[in-house]
């Protein structure tokens, strides 16, 4: 089922591709001539078009229509209504009018639609049935002053009288300016004498018997919808009164000449129409995304200490420093360019023939007819981040770029200096390294975006970012090609020592060496995936942050590489461990992940300012898992251990301790319940793959104290008899005919295959057969497989996990089911994006990919099965 903000969404977007937005956007576009849309109104706008809750309110005539008029002459401007609809058609964004007009009159004139919010008579009248409660002596006064103005002025040339519900109008525009003086005055004396108000609205001489209200018909409706800011233009002395109320967030625009509290200007109704667009534009840009690039097209780099993540047009659109869990500097794959970038792109428009990486490295190459970018991430010292790009060919092309620290909330300038762009008012240093090129540089009061064109046809341009470098080299042509080479090498020399399988070996490469850019060097530590946010369900709210360390997916990781013949990165990781452990109360009290630096996790928290990847928000920081309890997760690095044993033929001694230490930590609590694998936001329970882990996790020690001759303790075998009887019995399901998620749950979980893939369970055991069928049956949709079906305690939907999938490949293979696992596998690798990565999901019914991108456990999750299905050729 939909969740409410999922619908409101889907509504959304049907109703916005509706209305004739590319006739919209066209007037965006055009040309406006000393129209008042300054650089300050365009830069709060953006501002103001990031606000989670916004009304946008106007007057009518004079602001959405050229002038008052008595009847339908006045209709609003059909751009400035287009606008308007579409506003209103956006996710948590209101719009209103508020006019001196009848509430009916208005209705008839306007024809704007329900969605639009309309109140009448200076903000009194917000229903049709508020001029049916006036008393008859209201209704003599009203009469009484129609009546005395038809006899003083009625007559007068370009005059006309209205009456309304609540007052009687005097139309003045075709008047000539004295007879307005007249009018203006014997009206004024009008109302006195009867207790009226009198209230000058444009061209329009409003005498009413309540008092003008446009201010509290604001707050009304600021306080009913319940939004955080508030945009409100008017052209009349009334609208002031609104105008007054606005604080904070809000802004407020007068249209054409006279006094005004207002903080902008504009000329006319048709400069405020395109406001209202480009503010439409900015929105839906916010809320919607602009144009996302499917996840798995994206290509990532690294360096061992730093990613980044390059659109299909070379657009660097994910890269944060120092840290992979510190402030981003460009997240356009959050928040559009808004939320920084660092693009480049031919001068003349064409086509990408095609990107790649360079031959066994994480080196990318994005070509056009007649520009090639080359990207990578050279190695530097600890908090330091050298991005060089590298511009070739025969054509122009065009640089932007359009760094947005700390989430695009952290202001700056940027200044050139010689043949360097400084990014100035940061806590560390950025400098862009560009030799032979010239930038412009334009601001928009809060950040700085610099701009450059230059002809390949001189020679290769080379462009060099560095981060946190207090004394950046110069970045030479010659120079770069040498440091490009040496970075190349060393990838190079690393996968020939790689044992690779006779299956799929160039996406097993791949795949490795997306494994080990996610290994943070310095300190040992394995990123899940180098994003935060990425969703798990277009629109929804499961959104994570996974630039962390979880110890089940880091020994997992590293696992796959040992597989490989690669042990470096687990001794690494191994050693990142024991220093968390040198610092914890015991291992029982291991948290689920840690930042790459082995400290705990801080508050997860949310960056209201960014929309998401295609309007999916909330943005995260931080996850909230770190404080959940996972007994699983000692069940991996004790697998991890043997097989380091294993491939090694020799098992060091902080090896073993660090095996003693995951033994006596289930030990002490393999008999609580936990929050599983999954995180679910919910009570903890006696979760099956929980328990499978556990018993892993004393077998392991048990056969690795027996294959290198150490002595184990006398309750670990014992123990591990224990919790496989109580698994065997508890986890059974008769209903299901299945082990499930927990005991005494009926639902699968795609995690309870581990009971047979770890050993516990005979793989021949008619039980196993009838889970492997169950979990088939019911979280299979073609080639992906879901985690489970049941209310994990969180909204909204997600697409089927790659890491599961890959469990049902291997299960399929223990069961002898061959055929079934090749199909499976090779439905799996049609999902690889162009450049051979995977992230974390896919939703087989919008084939959309879904997910932080890359993610490790997918990338380990295929090596698994490249490697199985090896030993199993097809026929």
């Amino acid at each position: 089922m939909p969740t409410p903000l999922n619908q409101s969404v889907a509504d959304s977007a049907l109703l916005t591709r509706s209305l004739p937005l590319g006739l919209l956007r066209a007037f965006v576009q055009s040309d406006a001539a000393d129209d008042g849309l300054t650089p300050h109104l365009l830069a709060e706008l953006k501002i103001l078009a990031r606000t989670p809750g916004l009304l946008v309110a106007c007057n009518y005539g004079g602001t959405l229509c050229d002038a008052e008029g008595i009847s339908t002459e006045t209709l609003p401007l059909g751009s400035a209504a287009i606008a308007l609809r579409a506003l209103a058609a956006l996710p948590n964004t209101h719009a209103a009018v508020i006019s001196g007009r009848s509430l009916r009159d208005l209705a008839a004139v306007s024809r704007l639609p329900a969605e639009v919010h309309l109140v009448g008579s200076h903000g009194a009248e917000f229903d049709m049935g508020f001029a049916h409660g006036l008393s008859l002596a209201t209704e003599s006064v009203l009469q009484q002053a129609s009546q005395a103005l038809l006899e003083t002025i009625g007559a007068y040339k370009g005059i006309s009288i209205e009456r309304k519900p609540v007052a009687v109008s005097v139309h003045t525009r075709p008047a000539s300016p004295a007879i307005l003086a007249k009018v203006l005055a014997k009206a004024e004396e009008v109302a006195r004498a009867h207790g009226l108000f009198y209230i000058v609205d444009g061209s329009v001489l409003d005498l009413s018997v309540v008092e003008p209200s446009k201010a509290d018909a604001l707050e009304h409706l600021r306080a009913r919808l319940g939004v955080s800011a508030a945009l409100y233009a008017g052209d009349a002395s009334s609208d002031e009164l609104a105008m007054a109320t606005l604080r904070g967030p809000d802004m407020g625009i007068k249209v054409g000449e006279g006094p005004s509290a207002a903080a902008h200007r504009l000329r006319d109704p048709e400069s405020f129409a395109r406001v209202l667009a480009i503010l439409f534009e900015l929105r839906r840009a916010w809320l919607f995304g602009e144009d996302a690039v499917g996840l798995e097209r994206h290509s990532m780099i690294g360096n061992g200490s730093s990613t980044a993540l390059i659109t299909p047009e070379a657009k660097v659109c994910w890269m944060s420093h120092p840290l992979p869990d510190s402030g981003s500097l460009f997240a356009h794959i959050l928040g559009g360019d808004a939320a920084g970038h660092f693009s480049v792109e031919p001068v003349k428009a064409s086509q990408v023939l095609g990107q790649r990486y360079v031959d066994s490295t994480m080196i990318v190459e994005t070509r056009w007819a007649d520009v090639t970018v080359t990207d990578y991430l050279e190695p530097a010292p600890d908090g330091i981040t050298s991005l060089v790009r590298v511009l070739s060919g025969s054509g122009a092309a065009k640089i932007v770029f359009a760094p947005r620290p700390d989430y695009a909330n952290a202001p700056f300038s940027m200044e050139a200096r010689g043949e360097e762009l400084h990014v100035v008012g940061t806590s560390d240093p950025i400098i862009l390294l560009a030799p032979g090129v010239s930038f412009s540089i334009t601001s928009d009061g809060r950040h700085a975006t610099a701009t450059a064109d230059v002809n390949l046809r001189n020679g290769p341009v080379v462009l060099n970012l560095r981060c946190g470098d207090t004394e950046p080299t110069h970045a030479g042509v010659g120079g770069e090609t040498e440091r490009r080479a040496a970075v190349a090498h060393h990838s190079r020399r690393w996968v020939q020592d790689l044992e690779l399988p006779g299956v799929k070996p160039s996406l097993v490469r791949r795949s490795a060496l997306v494994l080990r850019a996610l290994v943070h060097e310095p300190t040992g530590a394995v990123l899940a995936a180098p994003t935060t946010s990425l969703p798990e369900g277009i629109g929804g709210t499961r959104n994570w942050d996974y630039r962390y360390c979880w110890l089940r997916d880091g020994s997992m990781t590293v696992n796959a590489l040992v597989d490989l013949g690669s042990t470096s990165e687990a001794y690494g990781f191994l050693r990142w461990l024991g220093r968390i452990l040198e610092n914890a109360p015991g291992p029982e009290w291991l948290h689920p992940l840690y930042s790459v630096t082995g400290a705990p996790l801080s508050t997860e928290a949310i960056i209201e300012s960014l929309p998401g990847y295609a309007g999916s928000r909330p943005v995260r920081i931080g996850n909230a898992a770190d404080h959940q309890v996972q007994l699983d997760v000692f069940g991996p690095i004790a697998e991890l251990i043997s097989a380091v044993s294993d491939r090694e033929g020799s098992l060091e001694d902080s090896h073993w301790e660090l095996m003693v230490q995951m033994a006596s930590a289930v030990m002490a609590r393999w008999h609580e319940a936990d929050h599983g694998i999954w995180e679910a936001r919910r009570a903890p329970r006696h979760h099956v793959y929980t328990k499978v882990m556990c018993w892993v996790t004393l077998d392991r020690a048990l056969r690795t104290a027996a294959r290198h001759g150490r002595v184990p303790e006398p309750e670990w075998a014992p123990t591990a008899a224990t919790i496989r009887e109580e698994v065997l019995r508890e986890g059974w399901d008769d209903g299901a005919a299945s082990y499930t998620v927990a005991y005494d749950s009926p639902d699968l979980d795609a995690a309870v295959l581990h009971i047979g893939l770890s050993g516990l369970l005979d793989v021949r055991d008619q039980r196993f057969l009838d889970t492997v069928t169950a979990v088939e049956r019911e979280l299979r949709v073609g080639p992906t497989v879901f985690r489970y079906r049941y209310d994990d305690g969180l909204p909204g939907l997600e697409g089927g996990f790659h890491i599961c999938t890959t469990w049902l490949i291997e299960a399929y293979v223990a069961v002898g089911r061959i055929e079934e696992a090749w199909d499976l596998f090779d439905q799996l690798v049609n999902l690889f994006g162009p450049t051979g990565l995977l992230p974390e999901e896919y939703d087989p019914g919008t084939e959309t990919h879904l997910g932080n991108h890359p993610q490790a456990y997918s990338h380990l999750g295929f090596i698994r099965c490249a490697r199985l299905l090896d030993q199993h050729q097809k026929n």
